[in-house]
């Protein structure tokens, strides 16, 4: 057989594209890149509220909130008398709105939902990106976000000239949030970076597993990446170097720390401070949904939160073998 008559029969022969139409294809459900981890939104502690509306009630602060006598030696001494002073205007947080409208085509839904629903699948995605916005207006919102709230003695610059994060810094932040910290909270750049600085001084930091993570420690407090403290305003910077800052959270409202708020009991609840409704479909057989998220965040003391400002992310340095 000449090789041309070969050449014309291995041209002939199934092809793989061919062969294709015939086969079954394992799937997967769509993936969403954008989608993180939400470490912050998972440790807060939050608080459901019943009318959207949050008052934080304080004390007008002094050296000591009552005189009080402690005495054995006058027994008849005068007792000092008084009261605790309320601040007159206090705080009050409003829940903001976090609001999308989905559509899904009927047709689409029936026709193509097997394997996995269409609809159950949009509806899934769209929730994890107002859950994503929700971590971000938490931290960077101009009314209630952390970052905007910080007592002017809750902040502090880095001790390094290059403003890289160092162990120094990190007992800083823990000498202003003293009272049973919780948790840090950086950027992955930024937590790199510091790493880098603990490497440097010979003092890597411990790792713990919580909540199904993976964390680095200092001082047994866990370090929750978040990619919502921006680098120079960005998620995801480009650049090798930037700035960045870095959180020390108190939370829990029993000891007046850093909480969560939400609304509770939504009608079509389908989580905390999420409503998703059914809206209708138009004429031309498009259904659509509404989601809402109702969420805030309040700091009940000053000393429950502080932040490293103005942290270099880009320090890097050269070991000797």
């Amino acid at each position: 057989m000449s090789d041309q008559t070969n050449g014309r029969n291995e041209l002939n022969a199934l092809s793989r594209a061919a062969a294709y139409n015939l086969a079954n294809v394992t799937k997967t459900r769509p993936q969403y890149g954008a989608i993180t981890p939400k470490w912050l939104t998972r440790f807060l502690d939050f608080k459901g509220l019943e009318t959207g509306l949050y008052r934080v009630n304080r004390v007008v602060e002094g050296e000591t909130p009552l005189d009080v006598l402690c005495s054995q030696e006058k027994p008849s001494a005068v007792i000092p008398s008084g009261y605790i002073e309320y601040e007159t205007k206090p705080r009050e947080y409003v829940l903001n709105n976090i609001s999308t409208i989905l559509n899904v085509s009927t047709a689409v839904e029936d026709i193509y939902s097997s394997p996995y629903d269409q609809a159950e699948e949009q509806l899934a995605l769209a929730i994890e990106s107002l859950r994503e916005r929700q971590e971000s207006q938490i931290i960077n919102n101009d009314d209630y976000g952390l970052l905007k709230n910080i007592a002017p003695g809750q902040r502090i610059q880095p001790r390094s000239a290059s403003g890289a994060p160092t162990p120094d810094d990190f007992d800083e932040l823990i000498s202003k949030v003293w009272k049973e910290p919780s948790f840090f909270l950086a950027h992955p750049r930024a937590i790199a970076a510091f790493g880098r600085e603990c490497t440097k001084r010979g003092v890597p930091p411990a790792t713990v597993n919580l909540q199904g993570g993976t964390f680095l420690t200092w001082r047994g407090i866990p370090i929750l990446p978040s990619n919502k403290l921006l680098v120079d305003g960005l998620k995801e910077p480009k650049s090798q170097s930037g700035k960045t800052n870095i959180l020390l959270i108190r939370t829990g409202e029993a000891k007046r720390d850093v909480i969560g708020l939400y609304q509770a009991g939504l009608k079509d609840e389908a989580g905390r401070g999420l409503s998703v409704r059914f809206t209708g479909i138009n004429d031309r057989g498009v259904a659509s949904y509404l989601l809402s998220l109702y969420c805030s965040a309040a700091i009940l003391a000053d000393d429950a939160i502080a932040v490293l400002e103005d942290v270099e992310v880009g320090e890097y340095h050269d070991y000797e073998d």
